[in-house]
């Protein structure tokens, strides 16, 4: 009798954990940053040089200039304006820059980059240029949105995407006039931040939720004692932090790794309508509803014939078009949701009625419409 008892008991606890859900926990560091620790974006001019006849041509003037400017500073004497000569020269083709494309450069600067760190870097065409393939990126200035050169990008690039075409034909795999340089830029200057100047680190919550916010100001206090952190806002939390910079550091790993239970999402549906694709949250509720789906098919068939008069007759030969029209409609059973239903009843209710991906979001407006769907209707 008692070991029979110690099974019922022992069922009943792992129906009540089964029935309660896992609970996951996640590190500061993946639900909140520093926000002094923030990215910054630049951006530049340049030329790529080498490519194999793909680039502008003499129809892109400020190709031509950038060129022709560069030769200027490295020595080459081509003082003053493009004359009518050159004009004419460039429009016959004798200087037609085929092998040079004029880019635009970006690039994010990390927070805290420090001079002499390497960047990746992307390049993008501005002209005709056809492909960036083979080519090299002339040493070109990364600057930020004060105008100040953080870091300078040269080397050569990297595109996975090709264009070929002959007789007619023409294959294209990705984007040809789009590239990459790994490590491609050198940091010059260093951004300031206030990480070491101020008394309290602020962190931001990258998705603004009040519960996430107060869990880990809770987890902070409890893990280093009271008022070590406070909530600024549903974003943002200020800690007080070391003012030796070693220990600050040390302290703010130590905060990263701390565990805590992140608020629940708020219940959305998500809809690509140029894929289908249909994404449901696990909160989503929907209210007492009955839905029938049902689409009309009509079907026209032409038969073309000819009527052909008889051998006496007067009359003459005769093209003649009959159509047959059917009409069906299938027979779909209604469903019925019933009050507070979870996702995987929604999407086994659905699925009895053999709905479509352009039925299903068909389904989900109505229901949005309707006042039944209990959850933000997100279409992209």
């Amino acid at each position: 009798m008692t070991m029979r008892l110690l099974k019922q008991v022992a069922g009943i606890t792992l129906l009540a954990l089964c029935a309660s859900g896992p609970v996951h926990a996640d590190r500061i560091k993946d639900v909140a940053s520093v926000a002094a620790v923030r990215s910054n974006q630049l951006v530049g001019y340049g030329i790529v040089v080498g490519l194999q006849g793909t680039g502008d041509g003499a129809q892109v003037a400020f190709t031509v200039q950038t060129v022709r400017s560069m030769l200027v500073k490295m020595g080459v004497g081509l003082d003053g304006p493009l004359s009518d000569f050159e004009r004419a020269a460039a429009a016959a083709g004798r200087m037609d820059v085929q092998n040079v494309a004029a880019v635009m450069v970006t690039a994010e600067l990390p927070g805290m980059a420090k001079p002499g760190q390497r960047i990746d870097v992307n390049v993008g065409t501005l002209g005709k240029a056809s492909s960036l393939r083979g080519g090299t990126l002339i040493l070109t200035s990364l600057r930020g949105v004060d105008g100040e050169v953080y870091a300078l990008a040269q080397g050569l690039v990297t595109t996975t995407g090709i264009d070929a075409n002959a007789a007619g034909s023409k294959v294209a795999i990705g984007v040809p006039t789009s590239a990459r340089i790994p490590n491609g830029a050198t940091v010059e200057r260093m951004v300031d931040t206030p990480f070491d100047k101020s008394d309290n680190v602020v962190m931001n919550v990258r998705d603004q939720d009040f519960t996430t916010t107060t869990a880990i100001v809770d987890a902070i206090n409890k893990t280093f004692g009271a008022d070590t952190a406070k909530a600024l806002d549903g974003v943002s939390l200020s800690v007080r932090a070391p003012a030796d910079m070693s220990k600050r550091v040390a302290f703010m790993s130590m905060i990263e790794n701390l565990d805590v239970v992140p608020g629940e999402a708020p219940a959305k549906v998500v809809v690509n309508s140029r894929t289908g694709t249909v994404v449901i949250s696990r909160n989503v509720k929907v209210t007492a509803a009955a839905v029938s789906h049902g689409t009309i098919s009509v079907a026209i068939a032409a038969t073309n014939e000819v009527s052909q008069p008889n051998a006496f007759a007067q009359g003459q030969t005769a093209g003649a078009q009959n159509a047959n029209i059917a009409v069906s409609e299938p027979n779909k059973p209604m469903f019925l949701f019933q009050a507070g239903v979870d996702l995987r009843q929604i999407v086994d209710a659905i699925n009895q009625v053999g709905a479509s991906p352009s039925a299903l979001i068909a389904i989900l407006e109505a229901l949005k419409s309707s006042g039944s769907l209990r959850a933000e209707l997100v279409v992209i």
